[in-house]
């Protein structure tokens, strides 16, 4: 289970490859961003369907974002809602996240792990999934309404190798190189 404990012993654990002096540089997870497309806007059930599946999966009400322009070939106009975000902290960062690595991640189709260039430089972990049934409160629905979304776990860590180091401490399943 990844708890927040996990997190305060990356100093130990780190502190000699990177040299750390203080516990404050280490890394920390400071929030996992979920955001997901409605796909075509004029649909107000499907908007409906993300909005409700989000909401269980995370445990949060997603926010909507609306568009910014209007674009005619899409039939969209500015401020139509094109998809949801939810922004993560606290418990329900790491109750999520640990949701995510144990249950969701493992029940992808042949998963062998994340790539480590999913790794910004910023220290960043973004992950795209394309059926959001792979999460157990959306796996009972017809499947008629699949929808993808991407992850983001943002961290405190300075270099792209430092975060590694960091998701791999934590148990985030990273292929190795």
């Amino acid at each position: 289970m990844i708890t927040k404990a996990q997190q305060q012993t990356a100093y130990e654990t780190l502190q000699k490859d990177f040299g750390y002096t203080n516990v404050n540089q280490s890394p920390k997870l400071l929030k996992i961003v979920v955001s997901s497309g409605v796909g075509s806007a004029k649909d107000k059930n499907r908007i409906k369907v993300v909005e409700d599946r989000l909401t269980r999966i995370t445990g949060q009400k997603p926010a909507a974002r609306a568009s910014k322009q209007s674009i005619a070939q899409f039939k969209v106009r500015q401020g139509d809602v094109v998809g949801y975000q939810v922004t993560l902290r606290g418990a329900r960062m790491y109750e999520f996240l640990d949701k995510l690595v144990h249950i969701a991640l493992p029940r992808t189709r042949d998963f062998r792990g994340l790539s480590a260039g999913a790794i910004d430089e910023m220290g960043n972990l973004t992950i795209g999934l394309r059926e959001h049934t792979i999460f157990p409160e959306a796996s009972e629905e017809d499947l008629k309404d699949v929808f993808g979304m991407a992850i983001t776990l943002v961290t405190t860590a300075k270099s792209k190798e430092e975060a590694e180091a960091f998701f791999r401490h934590l148990g985030i399943p990273l292929r190795q190189a």
